[in-house]
């Protein structure tokens, strides 16, 4: 009787925390296993395997297809650091986004946002836009996230 209580209590404990435990809509847990997905490429990637030209050329709108820019987007600030992507487009699609600076000045911020940041990019390449989920675990630099590629989708004319 004396191990039966603690077990019971300690049962009753775990269950009411898993009870309690809710995600956001919207959002993907760090840490945890995905299914594996093939890796998003822009169809017309160099062979070379360079990385895209760094030079942003003036906004131009999206009406103007064919003609490839890459926009810098705001340096975003948050708690944990500064966040400031870099979006390759064609026309109005996004052919690759770039984190410029995500946070990393704290061994556990440079852990979450190793995991995050290219998670983040997947996300974006799949939606075409800055409308992507947050990832759970990483919800200042995934918001910081957001608010930097929609400012470089903005300077770029995309809707």
């Amino acid at each position: 009787m004396r191990r039966a209580l603690p077990a019971f209590i300690a049962t009753v404990f775990a269950l009411i925390l898993l009870a309690s435990f809710h995600t956001a809509h919207g959002t993907v847990a760090l840490g945890v296993t995905q299914h594996p997905t093939t890796p998003v490429t822009p169809p017309d990637t160099p062979a070379t395997g360079s990385p895209p030209s760094t030079a942003s050329p003036p906004p131009t709108t999206a009406a103007a297809t064919g003609s490839r820019r890459v926009v810098d987007g705001a340096v975003e600030t948050n708690r944990y650091g500064d966040v400031q992507v870099e979006v390759t487009l064609q026309g109005a699609r996004i052919l690759d986004v770039q984190a410029l600076q995500l946070p990393s000045d704290r061994e556990r911020s440079a852990e979450i946002s190793s995991v995050a940041g290219p998670l983040l990019r997947q996300e974006a390449l799949q939606a075409q836009s800055a409308n992507i989920d947050t990832i759970s675990g990483a919800t200042y630099t995934s918001e910081s996230y957001k608010r930097s590629l929609q400012n470089a989708l903005d300077k770029a004319g995309v809707k």
